[in-house]
C-alpha cells in the first residue's frame, strides 16, 4: 500500500488502464465480468471460418455470411440457384461445458433450387467435428444439430429440435437412431426474433430452450459407426465414440437467416 501511494497520478492512471485493457482481453472472444463471452463482435467474422461444399476451408461462396447493422446475415443474392451448396460458419474455439445463448429469425424467401424440407430450416452444430477435418465435398460436419425451422402461416411446425448427422444420442435411456427428432416448442411464424438457449454438460444432458421454455432434453452424443464421414471421424479419435465436446458452427442452408446476440457462459462441470 505504501509503494502505491508515493505513485504519481499520472503512473496510477497508466496502471489502471493497463489494467482494464488486460480484463478485456482475457479468454476467447469478448469476456464480460458476469463470465458470459460474446462470440460475435457486431462489425465482422472474426472469429468464424466458413466452410460450403465444394469450396477451400475460408472461402465465403458468394459472400453468404456478412455481417450489416449488427447482426450475422445468411443472405443469398449474390446466387442464381442454390446448386447444394450448402454451408457451416465454424467458430474458432472447441468447448465440452457451457449454456450457448442467441437470437435468431428467418426472413426472405428461399433460393430456387433449394429442397423443400430446407425452407425456413437452418441449425446450430454442436460437439461438431473441426472444420479442417471435413472433405471437400462433405456437406455436414458430424455432429449434433439444434435444428431451427420456422413456421410457413399454416401448419405445425416445432423449432429447437434436434438432427443427428453422423451421431445418435440417447433420451430416457433408449439410443435414438432416428435423424430428426421434434421438440415441444410451438410454431413460430413470421419473422419474428426467437431466443434459443443451448444448455451442453460435455456427453452428459443437453437441454434446448426456446424463448426461456425447456423444449428438448437429451444425452450420450456419440458417434455413428454406419455413417461414412462419422467412421472416418472415428478412426481420427482412436476408436472413442462418445462426444463430450466439439466444435460450434452456424448452418446456411438456402434459406435467409438471421443471428444476433450470440454468447456463450463456460460451465465448471
Amino acid at each position: 500500500m505504501t509503494g502505491i501511494a508515493k505513485r504519481s497520478p499520472t503512473v496510477l492512471l497508466f496502471l489502471t488502464v493497463s489494467l482494464l485493457m488486460c480484463a478485456c482481453q482475457a479468454g476467447p472472444g469478448n469476456a464480460r465480468g458476469d463470465g458470459w463471452i460474446s462470440l460475435f463482435n457486431g462489425e465482422d467474422l472474426t472469429g468464424w471460418t466458413p466452410k460450403f461444399v465444394g469450396c477451400e476451408l475460408g472461402e465465403n461462396y458468394n459472400n453468404t455470411f456478412r455481417v450489416e447493422d449488427d447482426v450475422l446475415k445468411i443472405v443469398y443474392d449474390d446466387y442464381a440457384q442454390f446448386d447444394g451448396k450448402f454451408g457451416h460458419l465454424f467458430y474458432e474455439h472447441e468447448y465440452a461445458h457451457y449454456i450457448l445463448r442467441l437470437e435468431y429469425r428467418f426472413v426472405g424467401e428461399q433460393i430456387p433450387g433449394a429442397p423443400g424440407w430446407a425452407y425456413r430450416n437452418n441449425g446450430v452444430m454442436i460437439h461438431g467435428q473441426p472444420a479442417h477435418t471435413m472433405s471437400k465435398d462433405q456437406a455436414f460436419p458430424v455432429s449434433v444439430e439444434v435444428q431451427l425451422l420456422g413456421g410457413d402461416g399454416t401448419h405445425e411446425r416445432a423449432t429447437g429440435n434436434v438432427c443427428t448427422p453422423g451421431t445418435h444420442i440417447v433420451m430416457n435411456g433408449e439410443l435414438i437412431a432416428r435423424h430428426c427428432i421434434d421438440s415441444t416448442s410451438p410454431t413460430i411464424h413470421g419473422d419474428e426474433w426467437v431466443a434459443l438457449e443451448i444448455e451442453v454438460h460435455g456427453s452428459d444432458i443437453i437441454r434446448h430452450r426456446i424463448n426461456g421454455e425447456l423444449v428438448m432434453e437429451y444425452a450420450q452424443p456419440q458417434l455413428d459407426p454406419s455413417d461414412a464421414d462419422a467412421k472416418a471421424w472415428i478412426e481420427r479419435r482412436g476408436g472413442e465414440m462418445l462426444l463430450d465436446r466439439g466444435t460450434i458452427s452456424l448452418q446456411a442452408e438456402s434459406h435467409p437467416c438471421e443471428f444476433r446476440s450470440i454468447e456463450l457462459l463456460p460451465l465448471d462441470d
